[in-house]
């Protein structure tokens, strides 16, 4: 495979780059979904290939560089990106190995500092300062851990190196595929002002529109307009924001730990449904997921959301925050059932329907208080005998019901 090796910056990249005051790294796998599935399909590389579903349904969860060069990317439409490739082989989703891999991955992380702050399955940031005396300096570990991830797992990985998390992901998503940056310190400015504004974090479709119509189109022209002046334009807490991003300044650590704001799942229906029945199973079905996670990660939350999407992309969500917090999937989909059928959405045509739960907090924090006269209902425990039972025995081991005539269905048809 491919090894491209990038240090400094410029026109004309020197090797030997300054990386003393550069501890942090961000390291983002290639095409993670894709390259992963390629492992057992050799024969395919070199080719575009997207993750997703065949049926054109959904959204690409992933695209070689192949694909990429046709304009496709993640998070596109399926239905678009076969439009916009259609030379391209389409291979459905394996999450579990996706999983093990990110594991594995995480894990070489681990044993080269405790500083990991895990971003997706496939992408984080180290610092690695405190790993200097032991490993070397950063560009050699940064080194090492591409070497690593091909050597353990066949694939590659882009890594940047900087003195922030800011400018070390700018800096891996310079040198991809397969590369590795290094911005030193007294250079951040000449790496950042001739980028395009819409590179900085915050800046989306919107922002960006509102800065071109400023005559403001990289960062170096951002860079010149006062603080003052942008926080006018974009509200004082990101004009401010972007106005420090421009000259490099970000002052957030590394986290080892980042507490989940929320969990939640959704899924995009095969063909558009009106029946309420399959929706309220699908509710289920993904309730059932939620919770698992959720007592796997080891949280209870206090607010259910529900997503519906209609046919023409239209898309509302509604909300109510429990009076307890749960882990329970039956309390979870009680009240997405409730929700939804307080959207007066009966006998509309459905693409797309997700749960989610906020308002997270650890379970060991939160106690039921039972009403008097109230009893357990024992769903807790049956749902934790169930996770015993799916995780010796698979995803389908053990269901609900409506889920198990769910898939009767789906046979008969």
């Amino acid at each position: 495979m491919s090894r491209k090796q990038i240090t400094g910056i410029g026109p004309a990249p020197r090797t030997g780059a300054d990386d003393s005051g550069c501890p942090i790294l961000h390291v983002d796998m290639d095409a993670f979904y894709a390259s992963v599935e390629l492992l057992e399909r050799p024969e395919l590389r070199g080719r575009p290939v997207i993750v997703g579903s065949p049926a054109g349904r959904g959204v690409v969860l992933s695209a070689t560089y192949e694909a990429r060069a046709h304009g496709v990317h993640s998070a596109m439409p399926m239905s678009r990106a076969r439009r916009l490739c259609p030379q391209a082989t389409i291979i459905p989703p394996s999450h579990g190995k996706y999983a093990e891999v990110s594991k594995g991955v995480m894990e070489i992380f681990h044993a080269i500092t405790p500083l990991v702050e895990p971003i997706a399955s496939d992408e984080a940031f180290l610092d690695v300062g405190g790993a200097r005396r032991r490993l070397g300096p950063p560009a050699a570990v940064a080194a090492m851990i591409r070497e690593q991830v091909l050597d353990r797992f066949g694939i590659t990985c882009s890594v940047g190196v900087a003195s922030s998390k800011f400018v070390a992901k700018l800096a891996s998503k310079q040198c991809k595929p397969d590369g590795l940056l290094v911005v030193p310190a007294g250079q951040v400015v000449d790496f950042l002002h001739p980028l395009p504004v819409s590179a900085l974090w915050g800046v989306g479709e919107r922002t960006e529109q509102s800065l071109v119509r400023l005559g403001i189109r990289t960062v170096g022209d951002l860079a010149r307009v006062p603080p003052a002046t942008l926080q006018r334009e974009l509200g004082q807490a990101a004009g401010g924001h972007l106005a420090a991003l421009a000259w490099g300044r970000d002052e957030r650590p590394v986290t080892s730990h980042v507490p989940d704001k929320s969990i939640g799942n959704e899924e995009t229906f095969a063909a558009d449904v009106d029946d309420p029945e399959v929706i309220k199973r699908e509710l289920l079905r993904l309730s059932e997921r939620v919770a698992a996670r959720m007592r796997k990660a080891g949280h209870v939350g206090r607010t259910v959301s529900v997503k519906l999407r209609r046919a023409d992309f239209s898309t509302i969500t509604r909300s109510r925050t429990l009076r307890e917090p749960t882990d329970v999937a039956q309390v979870v989909y009680a009240t997405a059932v409730e929700l939804f059928e307080a959207a007066g959405l009966d006998r509309v045509r459905m693409r797309l329907v997700g749960v989610r739960m906020e308002n997270l907090r650890p379970a060991a924090e939160a106690t039921r208080q039972l009403g008097l006269g109230e009893k357990e209902t024992g769903w807790r425990e049956a749902e934790q005998a169930m996770d015993k039972a799916i995780q010796r025995f698979g995803p389908d081991a053990v269901l609900p019901a409506s889920l198990v005539r769910g898939k009767l269905d789906e046979i008969e048809t």
